[in-house]
């Protein structure tokens, strides 16, 4: 195992290069790594929010205000399949778990039930999303089974955890952790942003975008006083001329799900205003409604709120449009960013929010590299003490695996925290037990009469297989840690994974080709650890 094979000699010297030149980077100036060629790797360290400093914040998705909205919908879906097939009912209304409907007339009530049954869809285990069940009173209920209801949540809180990372991407901060904890629970952190207020302000908002026909069947003063027709809402406005809201039909004829771009723009007034632009499906919806409803309103709403009623004067077929209300630059910027990242599907709620200042950041920076040297310093100090030359050989093997661990972080633009510092010098204290192996394992043959060379190579032989299993067992735990851990704990858990595989290589590798070197050139009589 100690021949100097060219290819060993050929990978020691390419792990050097390669360690020291994506090392580089993160010890030298922006202003000198900006100013060198485009084809030197300038990738650094990503630093987390214990380093950096930044944001934190924990939301939970409103699963009441979810159930609720679903719910909602289904109302609106059974009023349209029962006035489509003229069946006579009353009492349409949504409780916190079911929906209800009376049929009026008994004979229609088998093909009301038939109609309702349509809306249900089948699920991924074999049941149905809708569960119809005919009542007392020729009454009907239409209610999600809890297996729906879960399903529902998780696939909202995954929905959120993408949007959430859509919208922070396009805010520009750098590597933001967005995990799940729990069923419901969101955990963003985000180094370097040190405003929370901002990143709820683009988080936060739902940025659900709709397009329904204004009911001017009754005005906003008579829906105020209670008279809103079936099928109709009053909404709050933004406009100065609907100050008392408006009036609009529950039915959605567009949806901002069909916008395939929106972008921040001024009007011929010069006032900010927003762009968009409906795909394919959009594009058709919308010129049809404005063919069938000219000289009526229609109303953009946001978040059941209207930004505007325009009137509609002629048909819209470009698929495209713009919306003027009380905008600013920056609320313009925020809104087009949500609308092309895409609407929540439900309200977070945010349940704990703090910010970590650059300065706290700074310290804990001073307080890893410190204890980081004062590590460093101790492990070298022992292996050079206790097996002198082999020891320095050991030091130099454990230089190469820092290099390496830094480069391979950079290159794949890993996040460091002050917990994966942690697993740094456990990576340092776990590459010297290999060569404690080895070398005790070189001692023992060399005192049972071996020759240096046969007992330096016996040595290496007979301790891999412990050190294979020592750090096979260690990889298992940081993948574990790295799969079912959140935060922290991920950045120690990829640290402590990379330094395994490193370490091993240069207690190996690296220390076999500087022994197999020292014995070609000294060819020495006795080992020096004896």
């Amino acid at each position: 195992m100690l021949q100097l094979r060219p290819w060993k000699v050929a990978l020691v010297v390419f792990a050097l290069l390669f360690g020291v030149v994506f090392t580089l980077p993160n010890l030298l100036p922006r202003s000198v790594t900006n100013s060198l060629p485009g084809w030197v790797p300038a990738a650094r360290l990503n630093l987390g929010l214990d380093l950096q400093g930044g944001s934190y914040l924990l939301l939970e998705v409103d699963t009441v205000q979810l159930k609720q909205e679903k719910l909602n919908n289904l109302t609106e879906d059974v009023r349209r399949v029962l006035t489509q097939q003229q069946i006579l009912f009353t009492g349409l209304g949504a409780s916190p778990t079911a929906v209800t409907v009376r049929i009026t007339n008994p004979a229609q009530l088998d093909a009301a039930f038939k109609e309702l049954v349509k809306l249900s869809a089948p699920t991924a285990g074999g049941g149905r999303d809708l569960l119809v069940t005919q009542l007392a009173d020729q009454t009907l209920s239409l209610a999600p089974p809890p297996q729906a209801d879960a399903a529902a949540v998780n696939t909202a809180v995954e929905q959120s955890i993408e949007i959430i990372r859509k919208r922070i991407d396009q805010l520009g901060t750098r590597e933001p952790s967005i995990t799940r904890s729990g069923a419901t629970r969101i955990v963003i952190e985000a180094p370097g942003e040190s405003d929370p207020e901002k990143l709820k302000a683009v988080i936060g908002k739902t940025a659900k975008l709709t397009f329904q026909m204004v009911d001017e069947s009754v005005t906003p003063e008579e829906a105020a006083s209670g008279r809103v027709p079936p099928g109709s809402v009053l909404l709050p406005s933004d406009e100065a001329y609907d100050r008392n809201g408006v009036v609009v039909k529950r039915r959605v004829d567009v949806s901002g799900d069909m916008l395939t771009d929106a972008r921040p723009s001024f009007d011929q007034n010069g006032r900010p205003s927003l762009n968009f632009r409906f795909n394919g499906l959009g594009t058709r919806r919308f010129a049809q409604i404005t063919q069938d409803n000219l000289n009526k309103r229609f109303a953009i709403i946001l978040d059941d709120r209207v930004l505007s009623a325009p009137t509609i004067n002629t048909p819209i077929l470009a698929g495209s449009g713009e919306i003027v209300g009380n905008f600013t630059e920056e609320s313009a910027n925020q809104l087009a960013n949500m609308l092309r990242s895409g609407a929540l599907p439900a309200k977070l709620n945010v349940q704990e929010q703090r910010t970590v200042g650059a300065e706290l950041g700074a310290d804990s920076i001073r307080a890893g590299e410190t204890s980081l040297a004062i590590g460093a310093v101790a492990i070298f100090a022992f292996i050079i003490l206790s097996y002198g030359l082999f020891g320095v050989f050991a030091a130099i093997a454990l230089v190469v695996n820092g290099f390496l661990i830094v480069g391979l972080m950079s290159l794949t633009q890993a996040t460091l925290t002050l917990p994966g510092i942690a697993g740094l010098i456990l990576t340092l204290a776990v590459a010297v037990d290999a060569n404690v192996l080895t070398y005790e394992r070189m001692r023992e043959e060399a005192r049972a009469g071996r020759t240096p060379l046969l007992a330096a190579d016996a040595g290496f032989r007979r301790a891999w297989v412990t050190i294979f299993d020592a750090n096979v067992t260690t990889l298992i735990a940081a993948v574990i840690m790295f799969l079912a851990g959140t935060g922290t704990v991920k950045g120690f858990a990829w640290t402590l994974g990379f330094g395994v595989l490193t370490s091993v290589f240069t207690a190996v590798v690296v220390t076999q080709v500087l022994l197999g070197w020292w014995f070609r050139t000294f060819k020495p009589k006795t080992l020096p650890i004896l």
